[in-house]
């Protein structure tokens, strides 16, 4: 693992965040959601994530922890780190509200039946939502860079599932922003805000993982990570798509992301 690679972290986590000041920016220039394409790039983002998380880190994780502790303890040990992952981002998931959580699918159209009131209770709620979102998004930062400083290839693919998800999400976040303030680049400013909770989340990861990183506690990462990304896909980014069109729409986003991701990796090896 090189130094280098940190800063390239850092950097993919700090696009991945700030795609979320995107969705934002949307809700100043359209008036209308595409639901049609959401559904589609959800999918192949949803895509993106599981190819990798099953085929690359888990595969990685596990043929590491294998190699570093045994055959038995390896495969052990991968398992429990995959689903450690689940629970970490499951039980954050469960403590935020419905309305509060920025993977709850919200549309453009909902600023029009949006009767704000400044209001200092309901700014207060939007404070302390804004919080949550930021604890929300800490595993997403984890999992770009624990998985950039070995594989940057890996952490740039990464990088790009969770940025398009990344895009709803800050119109998730705009939206509520916008009720309690009636201030649209308010609510944008929010969103980007939003996004500088993942870079926040690697530098705790850098700070407090990367003094002792061995390929011991990589492997457990790569697991662990795996688990989170599962845990998104199949929790908050196929519910949404659905959500937001078609079913079969995105089903075939789904396939395109994990065929393009394929294609990607191993054109790029």
């Amino acid at each position: 693992m090189r130094d280098s690679n940190v800063v390239l972290a850092f950097a993919f986590t700090l696009i991945a965040g700030l795609s979320t000041g995107v969705g934002g920016f949307f809700t100043l220039f359209f008036k209308k959601t595409n639901t049609r394409l959401l559904s589609v790039v959800l999918g192949f983002s949803a895509g993106v994530m599981v190819y990798i998380s099953f085929v690359e880190l888990f595969m990685e994780a596990q043929q590491t922890l294998m190699r570093e502790t045994g055959r038995q303890n390896g495969a052990w040990l991968a398992v429990i780190a995959f689903f450690a992952g689940i629970l970490l981002i499951g039980i954050i998931d469960k403590l935020i509200p419905s309305w509060e959580n920025p993977h709850e699918t919200r549309k453009i159209e909902d600023l029009g039946h949006c009767e704000w009131v400044m209001d200092k209770r309901l700014l207060r709620t939007v404070k302390l939502s804004t919080l949550a979102f930021v604890i929300h998004n800490f595993p997403e930062g984890i999992a770009t860079f624990a998985s950039t400083i070995r594989q940057p290839t890996l952490g740039a693919a990464i990088t790009l599932a969770i940025a398009i998800h990344n895009i709803p999400e800050g119109i998730a976040v705009a939206v509520p922003s916008y009720c309690a303030t009636g201030n649209r680049l308010k609510a944008i400013g929010t969103s980007f805000l939003m996004g500088f909770s993942e870079p926040l989340g690697a530098l705790i990861a850098y700070l407090i993982l990367y003094p002792f990183l061995n390929d011991t506690i990589l492997g457990c990462l790569y697991a662990g990570v795996a688990g989170i990304m599962v845990f998104i896909s199949l929790d908050e980014l196929l519910p949404a798509a659905r959500e937001y069109g078609e079913h079969h729409l995105s089903m075939y986003g789904l396939v395109f992301g994990m065929l393009f991701i394929a294609l990607g990796l191993n054109l790029i090896r």
